[in-house]
């Protein structure tokens, strides 16, 4: 996949359509299209790097805003008491299937261990 080709890409410039909840200049964060939870945002940095992993040899200090908005999130949607999930899936086998790197953030119900 090229970045040309990459669905949080093109959500990024606005070729496609989401459900923005809140933004920075170097993050966005949106509702996930297929929630898992009652609450379901993924955050993303604005600039393309695959993995969790890629980003951390790169760029470890956008990786830790991308934590730090996923914690605002959870605020905003009223989670932060009551308890929040934060995921990041790296690679095919951990079930990654959009390869720009995104921050799952859960809540809004009980979150069973261990997970899938």
């Amino acid at each position: 996949m090229t970045e040309q080709d990459c669905l949080f890409c093109k959500i990024v410039s606005g070729e496609v359509p989401a459900d923005v909840v809140r933004e920075t200049d170097r993050t966005i964060a949106f509702r996930d299209i297929n929630p898992q939870a009652p609450t379901h945002v993924l955050v993303i940095p604005r600039d393309h790097h695959p993995t969790a992993a890629a980003l951390a040899a790169r760029d470890g200090d956008l990786l830790a805003e991308i934590v730090r908005e996923a914690h605002q999130v959870a605020v905003a949607e009223g989670i932060e008491e009551t308890g929040y999930r934060v995921v990041f899936n790296t690679g095919p086998g951990a079930g990654q299937t959009v390869f720009h790197v995104h921050a799952h953030v859960l809540g809004g119900r009980g979150l069973g261990w261990p997970p899938g």
